[in-house]
């Protein structure tokens, strides 16, 4: 296995027109494979970014229809790179849908992880989300296996929830993916110090991929999409840029050093 790898985040500023969105994202994928990224991240809500439930469900689509998801399956496998698709509106049934992460590789989708926690939150503004209005909620922690070692999956509000992060590691995830959409006020606050936290806790990479700056619709993102490394260094910060390609070289020998100076993973109790 290598110890080396070249990755992209992707930055996002996606709208409600799903076309729009599957073409500035694929664009970015390009761009990002031809500068020689061979695993390439988009965030939460890569495709859609809807708020209104009746204009959701109207535009959301089924896996097996999805076009968004086709033409990200067709792009890994043309560029001859591996896509983890922070997420997509997946129809489910006429009342809820899913919040489906897609690990792809240049055969086919390798992995699916349907966000486990959902965001139903009053922030002071009179900012509130009610996601599991719209949304059901996965059950599984999910690790998707890469030619670089297995990647776990998490998406955006899972991030502030340490078990589900500890659960990945023990199940030998050496990177984690966290694509999201945190909002401004909330990545003020707690972005840096929750990502670099869960790759401290965990001695993985952690990969975070953003929506960012002010949507179509007036809601406001953080950006920021950062890499972390496992001893809790930030290598790569994207700001408040509104969309761009961010590639960087991974040295994964990290890994191993962080986990065997703090062998914390291997000194968990169950406690009564």
């Amino acid at each position: 296995m290598s110890t080396k790898l070249d990755i992209s985040l992707i930055q996002l500023c996606s709208s409600a027109d799903v076309e729009e969105n599957i073409a500035a994202a694929s664009a970015l994928i390009k761009q990002a494979a031809a500068a020689g990224a061979r695993l390439i991240l988009t965030p939460e809500n890569t495709a859609l970014f809807e708020m209104n439930t009746g204009r959701l469900f109207e535009k959301a689509q089924p896996e097996q229809q999805n076009k968004a998801l086709e033409t990200f399956t067709r792009l890994a496998s043309g560029l001859n790179v591996w896509l983890l698709v922070g997420s997509l509106a997946i129809k489910l049934n006429g009342k809820k849908l899913a919040n489906r992460s897609f690990l792809i590789s240049p055969k086919g989708i390798a992995a699916r992880y349907d966000k486990i926690h959902m965001f139903d939150v009053n922030l002071k503004g009179g900012e509130s989300y009610r996601e599991s209005k719209n949304f059901q909620a996965g059950s599984k922690a999910v690790v998707g296996e890469t030619p670089w070692g297995p990647l776990g999956m998490t998406v955006c509000y899972d991030l502030r929830f340490p078990y589900l992060y500890r659960r990945l590691a023990h199940q030998g995830a050496s990177m984690i993916a966290v694509p999201s959409s945190f909002t401004a006020q909330t990545g003020r606050a707690h972005w840096h110090i929750l990502l670099r936290a869960r790759a401290i806790e965990t001695g993985a990479f952690i990969l975070a991929p953003a929506q960012a700056a002010r949507h179509p619709d007036g809601r406001e993102t953080f950006g920021h999409s950062l890499v972390v490394d496992p001893w809790g260094g930030v290598l790569l910060d994207a700001g408040d840029i509104e969309s761009g390609a961010f590639n960087i070289t991974l040295d994964l020998t990290k890994i191993k050093k962080a986990r065997d100076a703090i062998p914390a993973l291997k000194h968990d109790r169950t406690l009564k």
